[in-house]
């Protein structure tokens, strides 16, 4: 994680502003100026009036690289006149992000004037405004190659510290971007908010701690999960936590979809206000696809944004729900009418984490899994046809390379289509058009997500088939793996009147038509407008009767 580095001329608040911006990320605060006259023994005036200005600038230099060297990030004041050196400006701009501080200079000499603190003594002498003027003149080329300028004149301390938060959140992308490709990730999503990179592994929860630390993610973290994922994996999380000396504090909620509420998210902001959580702290959401929505949600709320990141432990949050940066919550008029597009740090996803899930909620995850595969990827399908055992056993060499395929297929689709505007996030949502409505025509009792997908898919693969897309042989290999993973491929009793009826709200519709999602081949998607209703009232009569 990089470095904070606040420059500028004396007297635009490197130090006072560099406090507040500590404290607002949850960082330590360096001062180089105050680190001189530490290790000096004596006043930056009595520095240069013993010792000269090279003396000064050789102690500054080396303050400025030890601070810069710090292992855990760090908001570091440097002088105003560090930027001459060449050396200094390298440093800087390899260490973090650098922003400058600027002000006219009459401001300059009215807070020099009023500030307790000794005057530099390069400003001393009889006409301290020239003076002034023409040493920021001089400076001004070098303090312009900064990341990111605040002109502070009409701002106060604090109004100045969230631009310079905002001036590092924007330039940290770079940093961001240099991390992910220096380590082995099974993914990486990129947006406009940077690159996160997905962990796929095997017993990776032990290691979230340091993963954090080593993306300077270390301060105060607060851990967001239901009470059934807290019993099994809540304490293994927060020891992890703890021992990367990351201190953890637990908020826990009723498991379900009826606890996904903005009445949740409001005790769970009175719970942060009451810990004093500041924006740059850690939101950790710890489990399926609710917590995931609930506290993404919260993270991009509350104090304006806080970093997360998504730890999912059931199959549907890891190879769906955790990448893409889709946040909300419910309301009585219906699902997820409330949320935002808000991506998180990191996503961590422990296969092992599977091996304490319920068989239906890990049933319904391979429908997710397997749509990949035949949206995207027909290597992956291939995959679930003839590995199927050991999948459903859960065997480690094969499944952590099919979590990591499939996060993939997902992070690269969210990378190209973040927000849904090109068209091609749309193909991750085979299979749903009539699953959701399914899911609303039962209730949303009857069937769980992936369950109502996996008919969903059922059913426009037969759409598919009737417009002379896709093959009956492609069709039964679509059949055969679904049920093979224990998935229904058929609503019998279902009104097929009511799917429609759910269908007419689908968010998918363009105009007064449905975008359907249907398939060319095993692995070949493609968007369709002009599927006549006759065709798909076939496809729904045909699954509701079995």
């Amino acid at each position: 994680m990089p470095h904070l580095i606040l420059i500028g001329f004396s007297g635009t608040g490197k130090s006072a502003v560099g406090k507040e911006v500590a404290r607002l990320l949850g960082w330590e605060f360096l001062d180089t100026d105050q680190e001189v006259v530490r290790r000096a023994g004596k006043s930056i005036a009595q520095v240069f009036a013993q010792e000269g200005e090279p003396t000064f600038r050789a102690l500054e230099a080396q303050a400025l690289a030890d601070a810069l060297a710090r292992p855990q990030p760090t908001v570091v004041a440097v002088g105003g006149g560090a930027v001459l050196s060449p050396e200094n400006r390298q440093r800087m701009a390899g260490a973090g992000v650098v922003v400058c501080l600027e002000a006219h200079p009459q401001t300059i000499l009215q807070r020099l004037a009023q500030a307790e603190e000794e005057v530099r003594p390069l400003l001393a002498g009889p006409n301290p405004l020239e003076r002034i003027t023409a040493l920021k003149a001089q400076r001004q080329p070098l303090y312009a190659l900064a990341d990111w300028t605040v002109h502070t004149d009409h701002l106060t301390v604090e109004e100045t510290a969230r631009e310079v938060v905002r001036g590092w959140e924007i330039g940290r992308r770079r940093f961001a971007a240099e991390a992910v490709q220096e380590e082995e990730v099974s993914a990486v999503v990129h947006t406009s908010a940077g690159p996160y990179p997905v962990y796929v592994g095997w017993g990776l929860i032990s290691s979230l701690g340091q993963r954090l630390r080593r993306m300077g993610l270390a301060s105060t973290a607060y851990l967001i999960t239901d009470r059934t994922v807290f019993y099994a994996w809540g304490r293994k999380v927060q020891t992890a936590l703890e021992e990367a000396g990351i201190p953890t504090h637990i908020f826990t909620f009723p498991s379900g979809e009826a606890s996904k509420t903005l009445d949740t998210v409001r005790y769970a902001y009175q719970w942060l206000a009451s810990l004093k959580a500041q924006r740059g702290h850690l939101i950790v959401a710890l489990g399926g696809g609710v917590v995931g929505d609930l506290a993404g949600f919260v993270s991009a709320t509350y104090n304006r944004g806080m970093p997360f990141i998504q730890v999912p432990t059931t199959l549907l949050a890891m190879v769906d729900a955790s990448i893409g940066g889709k946040t909300g919550v419910d309301l009585p008029e219906g699902k997820n009418l409330v949320g935002a597009f808000y991506q998180p740090r990191m996503v961590l996803a422990d296969a092992l984490t599977l091996s304490t899930l319920p068989a239906r909620a890990l049933r319904e995850g391979w429908a997710e899994a397997i749509k990949h595969g035949l949206i995207l990827d027909a290597s992956l399908f291939r995959t679930f046809e003839e590995r199927a055992d050991a999948l459903l056993r859960l065997e480690r060499e094969v499944l952590v390379p099919v979590l990591r395929r499939s996060m993939a297929i997902k992070a690269d689709v969210v990378s190209r289509d973040e927000k849904e505007t090109l068209g091609l996030r749309i193909l991750l949502n085979y299979g749903h058009t009539v699953g959701h409505a399914l899911e609303q025509a039962t209730g949303y009792t009857q069937y769980l997500h992936g369950e109502a997908v996996a008919v969903g898919m059922m059913a426009e693969g037969r759409i598919s088939q009737r417009l002379g897309l896709l093959s009956s042989e492609a069709l039964e290999r679509q059949r055969a793996v679904l049920e093979r993973f224990g998935l229904p491929t058929a609503c019998v009793g279902v009104d097929p009147q009511a799917i429609k009826a759910g269908m007419a709200v689908d968010k998918k519709r363009a105009g007064k038509g449905i975008r359907w999602v249907l398939l060319e081949d095993i692995g070949r998607a493609v968007v369709r407008e002009d599927v006549p209703d006759s065709v798909v009232d076939e496809a729904l009569a045909e699954i509701t009767r079995g």
